[in-house]
């Protein structure tokens, strides 16, 4: 469990990936692992310790190229994404790169992908309106904040035109 430890990739099945650590030293679970692939970095999540040394991860990219016993390094601990007024409007990766072209994102605070449930006092236990902005739904079948939702309709009805507008009006009107 130290950081900076490291490994050799010994099985690739698509996107799952062993890779076998010297003994005392398996990264935790959860635990972000990094390896070069192509020129670039390819980040791996520990999902589950197998034996005999090996952890069986969760690649966060295509795995086209990657080699048995490449070195996979264990960052000591979990992908973290920023959080905060900096990430508003933005498009991320799940390892909390942004992919929409507009360069670093400035945040002071990361948050790990894979985080503790809030406290139930810390919940609202009241029923709350998702307000789409469309007035056919706002006023005959309000959606529930926090709920399922489900459009129904034969082919060509405009299922698809109306969760574009919903996402629309949601990401840009009532950001």
């Amino acid at each position: 469990m130290a950081e900076g430890s490291r490994g050799k990739v010994v099985q690739i099945m698509g996107t799952v990936v062993d890779v076998e650590f010297p003994p005392e030293q398996l990264p935790a679970l959860f635990n972000g692992l990094e390896c070069e692939l192509n020129g670039q970095k390819l980040v791996l999540e520990v999902e589950q310790h197998v034996g005999n040394n090996w952890v069986r991860c969760l690649t966060m990219g295509a795995t086209d190229g990657l080699a048995r016993g490449t070195t996979v390094v264990d960052t000591g601990k979990a992908i973290a994404v920023p959080v905060g007024h900096g990430t508003l409007g933005r498009l991320f990766n799940v390892t909390g790169q942004p992919l929409d072209s507009l360069g670093d994102v400035p945040s002071e605070e990361y948050w790990p992908i894979h985080r503790e449930a809030p406290q139930f006092a810390e919940q609202s236990t009241s029923t709350q309106m998702l307000e789409t902005g469309v007035k056919v739904i706002d006023l005959i079948a309000p959606f529930t904040r926090g709920g399922k939702i489900g459009a129904y309709g034969g082919a060509g009805v405009g299922k698809t035109v109306i969760i574009m507008e919903l996402i629309r009006n949601i990401a840009t009107v009532h950001k």
